[in-house]
């Protein structure tokens, strides 16, 4: 077909308990079917191991832990099926999981979660960021819509309201930190809801939506004053990230590289930025392995200079920022700058109420070339550059 490359790209739809989640994956499934692709639907394996007659009410502590173990165990083997079956598709192939590893983490204590990765060998860099490619949070109906919450015809779901809510943010908050992490909120009625998760897929693969989904989440920026407090914070995760501009033959295109990870474990990406298509950005996101990461350096574009940041990622008032600190080495003009970013439907006063309190944020600058990273990474002076992009 072509010898065009085929994609295989790996989602994991999660959230907390009448999310939308099963609906969400089968619109998904219909939505790529139908543009050709091939869609494998990884079924959630706590569902199929439950439903041999487990109960947790009646396990000990020993069995929980030794049955967390195994259940991640059978879900790294059930995914891999799935996996190699994609690797081998003659089409383009979206493999859906219906949630992933580390919503195990979110029913257990972090010490015993560790001990688990601990006595397997495994880190949460691999587990949670280069294993999948995307993570889909549906956000509860408990939180925010609670007069839709239901339990009725949902064999294995009995959370009340409350729990339903913890649920969700310990679900949410054990995925924080993934490079594609997008949260799903209520601020929509579902249906629209739902076609704001298809297009947050969409857009990742670079796949242009025209009219078939009516959206209007949009990427929003704020410069912060300072970094406050960590205790401030809710839960969140810290990374080192380095972004590497690398030359192209196009003027209106964009080339970059990121090395991003924790404790020594890192995430490879390579994004590129298209010219406008009907006023539609396109950018394509892939995922690279290190020895391509490193094959790709050799061409860097010497007229930007690195980036090199501290990205704290976190969910607050059920939407998911990122902080970003920028670092030395770095031009003058990067010194001492903290960028807020989300993506969010919302507009005017209802975005502004959802934004951090115990952050003292000075401006919105979504829309000011300045605080591009493109720009910023630029070695000249911007009064006499010509690379400047307005």
């Amino acid at each position: 077909m072509n010898g065009q490359q085929k994609k295989l790209y790996k989602i994991v739809l999660t959230g907390g308990p009448c999310g939308g989640k099963t609906t969400g994956q089968s619109k998904l499934c219909t939505f790529f079917e139908n543009l050709g692709w091939k869609v494998y639907r990884v079924p959630e394996t706590a569902n199929v191991l439950l439903s041999g007659g487990i109960k947790f009410s009646e396990l000990t502590e020993d069995q929980v832990d030794t049955f967390q173990s195994n259940l991640l165990k059978s879900m790294l083997r059930i995914e891999q099926t799935y996996f190699e079956l994609g690797k081998t598709c003659d089409q383009d192939c979206l493999i859906i999981c219906d949630r992933g590893v580390m919503d195990a983490a979110a029913y257990i204590s972090s010490y015993k979660w560790n001990r688990i990765m601990k006595n397997n060998g495994w880190n949460v860099v691999d587990m949670r960021d280069n294993r999948y490619d995307q993570i889909i949070h549906m956000v509860s109906a408990a939180c925010g819509a609670g007069e839709f919450y239901s339990t009725e015809d949902h064999a294995s779901r009995s959370e009340d309201l409350d729990l339903a809510k913890s649920l969700d943010v310990k679900t949410s908050t054990a995925w924080i930190g993934h490079p594609y992490f997008d949260v799903i909120d209520n601020s929509t009625d579902f249906e629209n809801k739902i076609r704001r998760m298809i297009a947050a897929v969409c857009q990742k693969l670079g796949i242009s939506t025209d009219d078939r989904l009516a959206t209007n989440s949009k990427k929003r920026k704020w410069l912060v004053k300072h970094l406050p407090n960590d205790e401030l914070f809710p839960p969140f995760q810290d990374f080192e990230v380095e972004h590497h501009y690398l030359q192209t033959y196009t003027k209106n295109m964009q080339s970059r590289l990121r090395k991003r990870g924790q404790k020594g474990h890192w995430n490879y990406t390579h994004t590129l930025r298209k010219p406008k298509i009907q006023e539609q950005v396109i950018e394509i996101k892939m995922q690279l392995t290190h020895k391509s990461y490193v094959n790709l350096l050799p061409l860097k574009d010497e007229t930007h200079n690195p980036i090199y940041k501290k990205r704290r990622c976190f969910i607050y008032n059920n939407q998911y920022f990122q902080l970003d600190i920028y670092r030395k080495p770095c031009h003058k003009r990067c010194k001492g700058l903290i960028l807020l970013e989300t993506h969010s439907v919302l507009e005017n006063q209802d975005l502004f109420d959802r934004l951090p309190k115990f952050l003292d944020i000075e401006a919105e600058v979504t829309d000011n070339a300045a605080y591009s990273m493109f720009n910023l990474s630029l070695v000249e002076d911007w009064e006499k550059s010509k690379k400047f992009c307005h």
